[in-house]
């Protein structure tokens, strides 16, 4: 099978609060969700109507029976998720304080989880090298032997893959607490981005990645180490995407936060879907923005995720111009 979007990373059960606004040693109820950032971005691009899959690992428990039910609830297919005998699924709470705190707090991650112990003969390495857009994170390089995994998939990556209409995306997505140092971070990213044809992330994470500096610093880095897309998040001024020859920055979409996480996954559903579907730049990051803020403007992450539909409703009511369906490849 050949997928539009294969993601290899984190899983989790995301545990929310259903008292928002207060810190977790006052709430009294939750309610529980399919989560990992990878995982969400197969749940985005699916949403999309895209053929996606996720590579990753789950617990043999119940925790793991609900993160497959959700899967094939959200038409993602679970056929390269393996099950871990030695180590159970992973859940994360988060307090949910709108409009700017979110913490939270990982549960059955550390020393390894099963996400983390994905090794390289685990991997169908066709379905890698086929697949349209393969969706990588920071993350899953923190450790061995996914570390390993990860790299492996990269080098089965034709060296032409972009010329082929295809993509490797790297979320440079940096969890301090998931590394020994920024430098380890850094050094590891440095193994990987020859093999990648997009980068997406905020300041802080391209920090990381190719040190400080303004956002046009970050992506000429980003460019100059083989990327051919840089997409460095702006925040309140919203996203630029910068290639050798392009520069396009798309404000953001204004919405009333009620959850900030989840919306860079869905904003990278999206953007896997603009970007296969192919529209200009400037569209692909709008229509991304959208899905995020949709996202952003809900409680909960996967079950969240928009359709096209609704990512387009939003960008008419605030003006902006809709994607040139015309050009869609779907």
């Amino acid at each position: 099978m050949t997928y539009d979007v294969l993601t290899l990373g984190r899983i989790s059960v995301d545990v929310y609060p259903n008292d928002i606004g207060v810190p977790l040693a006052e709430v009294t109820s939750f309610g529980k969700y399919l989560g990992g950032s990878a995982t969400n971005v197969a749940v985005a691009a699916a949403r999309h109507g895209r053929k996606t899959a996720v590579i990753t690992k789950i617990g043999d428990d119940d925790f793991g029976t609900f993160l497959e039910r959700e899967l094939d609830k959200f038409s993602v297919d679970r056929s390269q998720v393996r099950r871990d005998a030695q180590l159970q699924t992973p859940v994360t709470f988060c307090a949910i304080q709108p409009p700017e705190d979110f913490p939270l707090y990982f549960y059955g991650r550390f020393p390894m989880a099963p996400d983390w112990n994905i090794e390289p003969g685990d991997l169908d390495l066709e379905a890698v090298k086929r697949a349209r857009i393969f969706w990588s994170t920071v993350t899953g390089l923190s450790r061995e032997p996914s570390r390993s995994a990860q790299i492996a998939a990269h080098q089965a990556r034709p060296n032409d893959s972009l010329a082929r209409g295809q993509f490797t995306i790297l979320d440079l997505d940096y969890r301090p607490m998931f590394w020994d140092s920024v430098e380890q971070a850094r050094e590891q990213v440095a193994r990987i981005l020859p093999h990648v044809t997009v980068a997406i992330g905020n300041d802080t994470e391209c920090a990381v990645a190719v040190g400080e500096g303004t956002p046009d610093e970050q992506a000429d880095r980003l460019l100059a180490a083989g990327v051919q897309i840089a997409v460095v998040k702006l925040g309140p001024e919203g996203v630029m995407a910068k290639t050798r020859t392009e520069r396009v920055v798309s404000a953001p979409v204004p919405v009333e936060t009620a959850n900030g996480l989840g919306a860079g996954d869905s904003f990278g559903g999206a953007f896997c879907h603009g970007l296969l579907a192919g529209w200009p730049l400037e569209q692909v990051l709008d229509y991304a923005n959208a899905a995020g803020a949709i996202v952003a403007s809900k409680v909960a992450c996967s079950d969240a995720m928009p359709t096209p539909e609704e990512v387009t409703t939003l960008l008419a009511e605030r003006g902006r111009a809709l994607p040139n369906t015309q050009k869609d490849l779907v």
